[in-house]
């Protein structure tokens, strides 16, 4: 191959290369294809949501319970400045308390634009997981996740259930928090 050649080809490679540059990825983010989800536990369930859902997971504060609300509506906390709605998610999915320990942990999260805090038993971390090898949920019909599960994943001899919580959070029994 003459050098002419050598260097087109070379110029041809960069042209290819920077049209595929996404600056938007950076060193640890996702590769295209994969999710990367927040790994956790209530009651008997694993389950997974995805980063991009939650800001942050924190071990339980300490908080002000508020008259007037929905039994899984804990109360209020101060976290940083922001005040943050407490939720015992077992409670709202599962009706089962959460007996909080010190492996407990608040998934913070945001609803419209306000702080929303979701207690689970346990964050195991994050993991990533490939799009392609995600499976329709296998949930009971019965089952009180069914309808905020839409996939699985598998890793090892763990399945883990996607929780949407986009449609956690436009549920209507979950955006009445006034007791009834």
């Amino acid at each position: 191959m003459s050098a002419f050649n050598a260097a087109f080809s070379k110029l041809l490679e960069y042209e290819a290369r920077a049209r595929d540059f996404d600056p938007g990825k950076g060193r640890g983010e996702q590769a295209h294809g994969e999710m990367t989800g927040v790994i956790f536990a209530i009651d008997e369930h694993h389950l997974t949501c995805s980063v991009e859902q939650v800001h942050e997971f924190l071990p339980l504060p300490a908080y002000t319970p508020v008259p007037g609300t929905k039994t899984w509506i804990l109360g209020l906390a101060n976290v940083r400045g922001d005040l943050v709605t407490i939720v015992d998610l077992a409670w709202f999915l599962l009706g089962t308390r959460t007996k909080a320990t010190m492996r407990s942990r608040l998934l913070l999260a945001s609803l419209r634009g306000r702080p929303v805090g979701l207690l689970v038993d346990e964050v195991f971390g994050q993991r990533n997981f490939v799009e392609s090898d995600a499976q329709p949920s296998r949930l009971a019909t019965n089952s009180s996740l069914h309808g905020f599960i839409k996939r699985q994943f598998r890793s090892g001899s763990e399945t883990w259930q996607e929780l949407d919580l986009d449609i956690l959070f436009t549920t209507a029994d979950f955006l009445s928090g006034a007791a009834s």
